[in-house]
């Protein structure tokens, strides 16, 4: 059986599919190069059966080759996030047991000591080249493991996110026929490609649609707007702190150059935003700028997207929409029995969207879907007037910041291995710029009193996560405060802040 991916892109072979690196690239070419990277993995053997595969790849052609290449032969796709330190990296490794590692030769340096501990088998990227050998690649049937996204739970440590092919076809399908996609579509990715709305909402959905993606190396107001400039792309898609970049750029040219990128940015068919709550502010500043009104829509790692704003109709600010076709959605309460019309309830979910497990976590699966097989998101919602709201989450320790999830408990481990911190709570805390801005509520051990320094911590703690976790505000205090049962109470913790 023929992966669908490869379905859809045998019927536009002779498209441009990828710009990258300064070249365009044809569905043909990453159907061929992709097929002789799969036999490069299987190094002779005829299936990896579900084997985890790590990639550390550059966006780009690289990327999309290498993510197709393990599907085809068999793997499960890891994706490594290209800005992380090698402790973060090491843990997905260690906790998929990966035993294949594809990387860009700039990335070997920082998972060289990882690599020499360990018998992984490493391929570069660069390296590898087509040669139109005659493949012989096993069948994979849609019911296979095919993707590893890692998300914080209100754990202190990441859980693997496991979806089958079916489940990434209905996520990519859904959308693809909701947003209009088609083979005219021309989209730029900035956003990561280690979770879901880049993986799936950007690559997903041009290359099942047979549309065009243009990657660039790093994140670059000026430049994506001089990328607008030339009338290509039609299809954007950021997060709400990307969109707040923009803003704050087009506000510092003159009005002429402002008004000929509004005149631009009026013909694109469609722009969206996600992965966070976007303030209202903003969307009214984006619409004056650009003259478009942004498509909100909500969704999460374990189920894709779940609900959006429609492509033709009202798109209402502050509210992600309706429910998409194929999607079932209940709001519940405390015992998951569904509330009444007006009642806010927490958000479940049932689809073939839905992942299939949490890597290695039985307990943690189950604990999140209902008896019935509806899976519990955590965040609390409202319908009025037929659209839904988000109102937040159930639990104070997921913070929403510049688009990712993130656990404030993962942040509270590892600042207390810190020297000077005897005790710590991080929050979230509103934030125009970022959604949630993170903040840490600090308790010095005594013989450190006066001698905190904010700037030798955030230093220290990027290398030990990723810089988009590290807290943005210190606050030094005496305690932390507590209920009756010892329990750090999140809520006055964030009062401190106001």
């Amino acid at each position: 059986m023929m992966l669908p991916f490869l379905v859809q892109a045998n019927n536009y072979k002779n498209s441009t599919a990828i710009y990258s690196d300064g070249r365009a690239f044809t569905y043909q070419e990453l159907i061929n190069q992709s097929e002789q990277l799969a036999n490069i993995i299987l190094n002779g053997g005829k299936d990896l059966n579900e084997a985890r595969v790590a990639f550390m790849v550059n966006p780009g052609f690289d990327y999309v080759q290498s993510l197709w290449a393990i599907w085809q032969a068999g793997g499960v796709a890891v994706p490594l996030c290209i800005t992380h330190p090698l402790p973060s990296l090491a843990y997905v490794l260690d906790d998929t047991t990966a035993d294949i590692l594809m990387l860009s030769a700039e990335y070997l340096p920082i998972l060289e000591p990882y690599i020499q501990e360990h018998a992984i088998r490493v391929i570069i990227v660069e390296s590898f080249n087509a040669t139109n050998t005659i493949t012989n690649l096993p069948e994979i049937n849609t019911s296979r493991k095919a993707l590893i996204l890692y998300t914080s739970g209100t754990t202190n440590k990441p859980k693997g996110v496991v979806t089958t092919h079916e489940n990434i076809e209905a996520q990519i399908t859904t959308l693809v026929s909701s947003w209009e996609w088609s083979s005219s579509d021309h989209v730029i990715c900035v956003l990561p490609l280690h979770h879901v709305h880049g993986i799936i909402n950007v690559i997903g959905c041009s290359m099942w649609a047979g549309a065009t993606c243009t990657f660039i190396s790093h994140f670059s107001a000026s430049s994506i707007f001089e990328l607008f400039a030339e009338g290509r792309i039609n299809v954007f898609m950021a997060v709400p702190t990307i969109y707040f970049k923009l803003i704050a750029f087009l506000e510092t040219l003159p009005q002429e150059k402002r008004d000929q990128l509004k005149a631009v940015m009026q013909q694109f068919r469609l722009m969206v935003c996600g992965s966070a709550a976007l303030p209202v502010s903003v969307m009214e500043k984006w619409e004056a700028l650009s003259g478009q009104i942004l498509l909100e829509r909500y969704g999460m790692t374990e189920l894709g997207m779940a609900i959006s704003n429609p492509y033709t109709g009202e798109r209402r600010p502050g509210y992600v929409g309706l429910p998409l076709p194929g999607v079932s959605i209940k709001l519940v309460n405390e015992t998951y029995e569904e509330v009444n019309l007006g009642e806010p309830g927490e958000i479940i979910v049932k689809g073939k969207n839905v992942f299939v497990e949490y890597w290695q976590k039985p307990e943690a699966t189950t604990e999140t879907f209902t008896k019935d097989g509806w899976f519990k998101t955590g965040d609390i919602a409202i319908v009025e007037n037929g659209y839904y709201r988000i109102m937040g989450r159930n639990s104070v320790d997921i913070i929403k910041s510049g688009g990712y999830k993130i656990s404030a408990l993962e942040i509270e481990e590892v600042l207390r291995e810190f020297d000077a911190i005897d005790d710590c709570a991080v929050v979230g805390i509103k934030d125009d710029e970022w959604g949630e801005l993170i903040v840490a509520a600090i308790v010095v051990i005594p013989e450190k009193q006066g001698l905190f320094d904010e700037k030798e911590v955030s230093d220290w703690i990027v290398q030990k996560m990723a810089s988009y976790k590290k807290p943005r505000k210190y606050l030094i205090v005496n305690d932390l405060p507590r209920n009756a049962m010892g329990k750090v109470v999140k809520n006055d913790v964030k009062k401190l802040f106001e």
